[in-house]
């Protein structure tokens, strides 16, 4: 009898449980975003945090394309780590949802809200066959009336809160950095700071702001505000004297 790998037959379809109750398309997904480059984002009282890692492939590319972190609304921003292509996909419905709420009842939408609704378009697509889940994770991040939140959602459809989660390839790295240097009571500019600590730490060869997408939505103003190379540029000076961040040992 020839060898057949573990689930093999169970992954053909979306729709099909393994007979241990795993969705192998779904897990297919996750490891999809594991490939993806690093994102995270850092809540603090002032505000919230987006950053990620950006890689231009060609000299050719024209930078300005190469996006990671999308605007949604003008509270709200999002990271994307996996199959930027679905992301976008996400993305785009995120900004429908968002204008419906202002049309509808005439304020911006809850942050939290518009999480769930995201996380449930991806969890959608873990029933029907004929169709895949969405190869991305995202970390949607804003500012309402109820102050600032981050908020991750999965391929599979879940919703989490967080205080700081990093998504992608170097996420156990950067998240345990963060979880030794996070602190709540920090301003948005120490937030900031070590986002950048945390990226050089999982980036491949020399860090600079031309490696970084950041944006950030301070509470003040509950505007999202994307920062130029020159803004990146004078955080990255700043750390500059500082040691390079390193994960905890096991």
């Amino acid at each position: 009898m020839a060898f057949m790998p573990p689930g093999a037959g169970y992954d053909r379809a979306i729709t099909v449980f393994s007979p241990d109750g795993k969705l192998f398309q779904v897990q297919y997904a996750q490891e999809a975003v594991k490939r993806g480059l690093t994102a995270l984002g850092i809540k603090v009282n002032e505000g919230v945090v987006l950053a990620a890692e950006k890689r231009v492939r060609s000299n050719l590319v024209e930078e300005a394309s190469v996006e990671k972190i999308f605007q949604v609304d003008e509270h709200i921003g999002a990271a994307a780590s996996g199959l930027i292509a679905d992301a976008r996909v996400l993305i785009d419905q995120a900004r429908i949802e968002a204008q419906i709420n202002r049309l509808r009842y005439d304020e911006p939408i809850n942050v939290q809200m518009l999480a769930k609704r995201i996380g449930d378009i991806k969890q959608l697509y873990t029933q029907h066959g004929g169709v895949r889940p969405f190869g991305a994770r995202l970390l949607i991040a804003g500012v309402d009336a109820n102050g600032p939140h981050l908020f991750e959602t999965d391929p599979s459809g879940v919703v989490a809160a967080y205080k700081a989660q990093a998504i992608g390839g170097g996420a156990p790295t950067a998240v345990g950095i963060v979880e030794k240097k996070y602190d709540e009571k920090m301003d948005l500019d120490g937030a900031i700071l070590l986002a950048l600590e945390t990226l050089r730490a999982v980036a491949e060869g020399e860090f600079g702001a031309d490696k970084v997408e950041m944006a950030i939505i301070p509470t003040k103003t509950k505007r999202y505000e994307k920062l130029s190379i020159e803004e990146i540029s004078k955080y990255v000076r700043q750390l500059g004297s500082k040691p390079p961040a390193r994960a905890p040992k096991e």
